[in-house]
């Protein structure tokens, strides 16, 4: 049976106009999009967006505006009995300092990789204005680069 699956996401500029991504290697698999994940039952958007990014980041965050909702047909990249709904929103954090980053994409130990259905993620910020549709794998993400990027 084909279902919903909603996700929600958020965009974490600092005060130097970067931008949060989150390189995650995922059942064999390298992605980069934006933090944030799965809607559960009984949760709003908001409070899916608060509890994904404390658990992911460490972040306490506050919700901000809506930037998009999916408005097209996409395909699960994991589940192809899935169709995705994904929601955006600005979020805010006032202690970046506390989030581990780097500079290098998919900054990870060889051995956080041995296990090819496990999940593994790192953060790192990239300059808003140098930022791409080449710069995210989900397809729905580039559709966000490209709405970010024309509200500069």
């Amino acid at each position: 049976m084909a279902l919903f699956n909603i996700r929600v996401y958020g965009i974490l500029k600092d005060d130097n106009n970067n931008v949060l991504l989150s390189d995650e290697y995922i059942y064999g698999n390298y992605f980069t999009k934006f933090p944030g994940g799965g809607l559960e039952f009984g949760e709003g958007t908001r409070e899916c967006l608060i509890r994904e990014f404390k658990e992911e980041t460490g972040l306490d965050i506050i919700v901000g505006k809506h930037i998009y909702t999916t408005d097209f047909f996409q395909i699960s990249a994991f589940n192809n009995k899935d169709q995705i709904i994904s929601i955006y929103y600005y979020v805010h954090a006032s202690n970046l300092s506390a989030l581990k980053t780097s500079a290098t994409p998919f900054n990870f130990k060889d051995e956080q990789l041995i296990d090819k259905k496990g999940e593994v993620e790192s953060f790192r910020f990239i300059e808003l204005n140098k930022l791409t549709t080449n710069d995210v794998t989900l397809p729905i993400d580039k559709v966000v680069v490209e709405i970010i990027k024309q509200a500069i």
